[in-house]
């Protein structure tokens, strides 16, 4: 089951979206795998002190992409296969690279500086 207490939240995004992220970064990194067990909606609402609404909404909109499935009367699982897992993949690295190249320009870098950062620390152990 995925350690939501690590889970913490911002004041930039809506808290469920803040969830459904979380989820998908703890599946991108092997901390949750197919089959594996969310808690129910009131134990996570209590686990994070939120409304246990906004847990709905964001267990609905992880149904709604496809990758948890929740039966009746059950808990909701994760679902992945291969498909889900590119899609969540290639979601959160686009929008990671979006955000570093937005900071980037804010902070007046320069292409080429970052390229050649980038190429220097990438293999590095200290980032």
């Amino acid at each position: 089951m995925i350690d939501f207490s690590k889970l913490k939240f911002n004041n930039k995004e809506p808290i469920y979206q803040q969830i459904v992220d979380f989820v998908k970064r703890e599946i991108i990194k092997k901390n949750a795998v197919d089959g594996d067990e969310l808690p129910s909606r009131r134990e996570l609402a209590f686990i994070l002190d939120i409304n246990p609404n906004t847990v709905q909404k964001a267990y609905k909109q992880m149904e709604d992409e496809g990758f948890i499935k929740t039966g009746n009367n059950v808990r909701s699982v994760i679902q992945i296969n291969d498909e889900i897992y590119a899609k969540i993949e290639n979601e959160l690295t686009v929008s990671l690279v979006q955000d570093f190249i937005q900071s980037a320009k804010e902070s007046a870098l320069s292409y080429e500086r970052v390229i050649t950062l980038l190429s220097r620390m990438w293999d590095e152990d200290k980032v």
